[in-house]
């Protein structure tokens, strides 16, 4: 049987003009695909990962903590003569055929605990998460190896969880050690491993990229993690998060999971953060964080426009200022907006007590605050944060109110603050200014979560002493084209805050 064949196809030149711009848009879609061909091969990351895990891995260790706790005696109760639970209290304090009320001894409880570490010094230093070793009192680090060493504690610090840890190496089998890199020049979407002891699984290696950077999950005042969907889980922590170049830029340290494991967001201190922590801790045995005396909140767009601030919400806005602090002596207030701090921009007022607790004790720096939008600068000699310090609240005292005279605005019931006003609502002798009696539940300042027995110190940043400096105050605010009032609101105990009203 004769082959089949299928004759070619002519078309005329009409039909080809016709087919001529789907031709183009195909061989202009064939060159834009071939031109993407090396993006896309990039966007699958390197070939191999695994001579960057041989040249780290030795220095990453797994840390078991052991605590012991003495337990106490128990005493099982004098029972009533026939109760029927005597024989079960019996059984339960393990007495039968004993003296009634006798002291049974318990033994001691241990408990243990599995994370990771890393050593930063061939000379026996290592650093971890303070979560992992806790309280304990019997701390071995485990090396890559197989060799177990008893390590002390040098310092902690529960604020960003760190430990640095001690041990003492074999001078013939020396420590492999990996430097700590610059977390600032890492970006989102930067290629990072992890190393550690997931499940007790030593020496697991896993691979992402840098998700995000500056993440608070406000698990302390210093928040400002990596995030990265690198797997991290149980027994990861305090493990060291790798560029790379085989540097540290992070240690791993939390994870955010409806299911106890890894969903690919976890977070790890970054070395900017942890790298001057760990050297005072090595120095001092303890961290020695700068102080400047001041209590302050964010400030969202309505407060930014109500303080006349340009460019919209940014800086930190004091509401306290502790009358022992070095912001005191300095000539910081209350309603000072500090937009500056050490010549580094503060972008929210989460970023201030970072940048304070990073500068050295007794350094003086540069603060550039924002006062009823004039920009000054003052200069500001550090003192000492100490842990049991508790801030004390600035020294709001003015002049006693006038009579108790009732007024509205802004959704308020105001009020003198007599002394019926004081024990109605319990407002201590300290604290001046205008009682609210009474809020519109549907008012702008229902929504800022102003209630009855709170107290108006400052509007517009100016003092007020009764209901009428009140609406005087919001008035002037009016006839001045502002949008909305800053109020600085106090409750009972004298903690002040700043709260923005709309005027519309």
């Amino acid at each position: 049987m004769a082959a089949a064949t299928r004759a070619p196809v002519r078309r005329s030149p009409a039909s080809v003009r016709r087919r001529l711009p789907a031709l183009a848009g195909a061989l202009l879609a064939l060159s834009v695909g071939t031109a993407a061909l090396p993006t896309a091969a990039l966007a699958k990351g390197p070939d191999s990962l695994a001579d960057l895990a041989d040249q780290v891995t030795d220095a990453v260790v797994n840390i078991s903590a052991s605590t012991t706790v003495e337990a106490r005696s128990r005493t099982m109760p004098q029972l009533p003569p026939g109760t029927p639970f005597e024989d079960l209290f019996e059984e339960f304090f393990n007495r039968r055929g004993g003296q009634g009320g006798e002291s049974q001894p318990r033994a001691p409880r241990r408990s243990n605990s599995l994370g990771s570490g890393f050593i930063i010094d061939s000379a026996g230093i290592v650093v971890t998460n303070n979560h992992v070793i806790g309280d304990a009192n019997d701390i071995q680090v485990i090396l890559h190896d197989g060799r177990k060493l008893k390590a002390e504690i040098i310092g902690k610090d529960s604020k960003i969880d760190l430990a640095v840890l001690r041990v003492k190496p074999d001078p013939d089998k020396p420590l492999r050690a990996v430097p700590l890199g610059d977390s600032e020049r890492m970006r989102p979407g930067d290629w990072v491993i992890a190393i550690g002891n997931p499940f007790g699984l030593g020496g697991s290696v896993s691979a992402g990229i840098v998700s995000a950077r500056g993440r608070n999950i406000e698990s302390g005042p210093y928040d400002n993690y990596i995030q990265t969907d690198a797997a991290i889980n149980k027994g990861n922590s305090g493990g060291p998060l790798f560029n790379m170049s085989g540097e540290v830029i992070g240690i791993n340290t939390a994870i955010l999971s409806p299911t106890g494991g890894s969903v690919g967001i976890g977070f790890a201190v970054p070395t900017a953060t942890a790298g001057p922590v760990i050297e005072q801790l090595r120095q001092y045995g303890e961290v020695r964080r700068g102080w400047l005396g001041v209590r302050i909140q964010n400030i969202d767009d309505t407060a930014a426009e109500a303080l006349g601030l340009k460019g919209g919400a940014r800086g930190a806005l004091i509401a306290g200022v502790d009358d022992k602090g070095p912001a005191k002596s300095a000539g910081l207030e209350v309603g000072d907006v500090i937009a500056k701090f050490n010549g580094v921009d503060v972008k929210s007022s989460s970023d201030l007590p970072r940048i304070v607790a990073a500068t050295p004790v007794g350094r003086t720096v540069d603060v550039v605050t924002i006062r009823k939008g004039q920009e000054q600068t003052k200069q500001v000699t550090l003192g000492r944060l100490e842990d049991t310090d508790k801030p004390q609240q600035a020294n709001l005292s003015r002049p006693a109110p006038e009579a108790d005279v009732t007024r509205q605005a802004l959704g308020l019931n105001l009020s003198g603050l007599s002394d019926e006003a004081r024990r109605r609502f319990g407002v201590k002798d300290s604290v001046k200014g205008v009682v609210v009696t009474r809020v519109d539940p549907n008012s702008n300042a229902a929504d800022k979560r102003i209630q009855a027995g709170d107290v108006i110190v400052e509007v517009g940043q100016e003092p007020v002493n009764s209901p009428a400096d009140v609406t005087r105050r919001i008035d002037q605010i009016k006839k001045d084209g502002r949008k909305s009032a800053l109020l600085l609101v106090s409750n009972k105990e004298g903690e002040v805050r700043f709260v923005a009203l709309s005027l519309e």
